[in-house]
């Protein structure tokens, strides 16, 4: 285990910073708990003893993150995974799911962990990240930035989903539109005038705002946190082991390995902490969110990844590990106060959508810094400038940063193969851009 370089810093900006940035980062996650017991309690999972897994698994990775790879990354269940994890594998065979039961969704799910954590020890996931083309990387960075502002505009309800154009401008006029947009203006405007907490205070401004009107409801301070009996070690590995069952742990290992691998590009090349184009420490931080998927399952939740929500804290100031730790500190505070968690991160039903105006304009602001990656892609290289420009539109197109990541992969190795550049390219990406055609053939078939 290498000791983290770096320190952190114990007076001045820098420190408020730390503190403000790792505040940001739980107040732009905090909707996590309260959206994970209600996606994972359609399988018949305890809701409560699921929030409880999630803010204790979230709040030990997070740490871990902080201390021992320096890096000012939350670590979450991971959005997308939790969807796949209730409504295919966990699903009613009637409704398109797998007919699994929980109890064996978790055992898998535990499996793929545990292969996080094998390929991260040997160094294999902290290669890839060296090995892939440096306009890549941008345009990993880019195409988030791309995806959390589509996340964005469609909390706030400035987009809805629509037929035959699949996505269109939403109510304008409704009060918790305006709220967001107002929302986003003032931090907009706090960014503008370099206000180191513009996100803090604009997420914050908007949630009292929204509690004031009556949009949001007051629901109090303190509440006893729930217990996780009913999904503590209740997982199944043993059940977990079938031949049917491989392509669901292939799905759950492709999806936490190019999530984290795109998110700690994304958030380290927006915080600078990317040397050379390699990521320092990159192992650690890797095995981390391995291991938070492992104690995870055993508790009582899906997936846990490095949260792409992480870029606000790092937009707000955040550089080092001291922000996961105060985000840690808060993951576990919000089991006692969880009303005010829920406040901040709680959805708003309008019609048939669920709006989250409170965080919205955190994703949008995020996302408008992280889009400016392509500006260092080298378009003048075909290859990687095509490879490159798929990656960053397929990631909000699909609404998937493992997609954009596989589309990029496979673009980059086709094109240099084809244009007799073959030997540029390391084995590595040749070898996880086989295995994403493998993988578009099993879901295929």
């Amino acid at each position: 285990m290498n000791t983290p370089t770096g320190s952190w810093p114990t007076h001045g900006a820098a420190l408020r910073g730390e503190i403000i940035g790792g505040i940001t980062t739980f107040v732009t996650l905090s909707y996590i708990i309260f959206v994970q017991p209600a996606v994972l309690a359609t399988t018949g999972m305890d809701a409560g003893a699921v929030m409880t897994a999630t803010c204790v698994a979230s709040a030990l990775a997070t740490l871990l993150m902080g201390i021992w790879a320096n890096y000012p990354l939350a670590v979450a269940p991971a959005m997308g995974h939790n969807f796949y994890f209730a409504f295919m594998v966990a699903g009613p065979v009637a409704t398109g799911g797998l007919g699994y039961s929980w109890q064996v969704a978790l055992g898998a799910n535990c499996i793929a962990g545990i292969i996080f954590l094998l390929l991260s020890l040997v160094g294999l996931r902290e290669r890839l990240v060296d090995v892939i083309p440096a306009s890549l990387k941008h345009a990993i960075a880019a195409g988030i930035g791309l995806l959390i502002t589509l996340v964005g505009f469609e909390w706030a309800g400035l987009v809805r989903p629509a037929p035959g154009t699949l996505i269109a401008l939403g109510n304008l006029h409704h009060p918790v539109t305006l709220l967001a947009v107002g929302g986003t203006v003032l931090t907009a405007a706090l960014v503008a005038r370099a206000n180191r907490g513009a996100i803090l205070i604009g997420t914050l401004a908007t949630g009292t705002t929204a509690v004031a009107c009556g949009l949001v409801p007051y629901h109090g301070l303190v509440a006893p946190p729930p217990s996780v009996t009913p999904t503590l070690l209740q997982l199944d590995i043993a059940g977990a082991f079938r031949p049917d069952l491989i392509t669901v742990i292939f799905v759950l290992f492709f999806l936490g390995l190019f999530d984290t691998v795109g998110t700690l590009i994304g958030v380290a090349d927006q915080a600078g902490l990317l040397h050379n184009g390699r990521l320092p420490r990159a192992r650690e931080a890797m095995a981390t969110d391995a291991i938070g998927t492992i104690v995870g399952t055993a508790m009582g939740t899906s997936t846990l990844t490095a949260y792409i929500e992480s870029a606000a804290g790092v937009q707000a100031g955040a550089r080092t590990g001291l922000a996961s730790v105060v985000t840690a500190a808060l993951l576990l505070a919000a089991l006692f106060f969880s009303p005010l968690a829920r406040m901040a991160g709680g959805g708003i039903r309008v019609g048939e959508l669920t709006l989250y105006p409170t965080v919205a304009p955190a994703l949008i602001v995020v996302g408008s810094f992280m889009i400016r990656g392509i500006a260092r892609i080298d378009w003048s290289d075909p290859p990687a400038a095509f490879a490159a420009f798929l990656t960053l539109v397929t990631m909000p197109f699909s609404f998937s940063i493992t997609e954009g990541i596989a589309f990029g992969f496979i673009t980059y190795a086709l094109l240099m193969l084809a244009t007799g550049r073959g030997r540029e390219v390391h084995y590595l990406l040749y070898f996880f851009a086989a295995l994403f055609v493998l993988r578009y053939a099993i879901l295929v078939a």
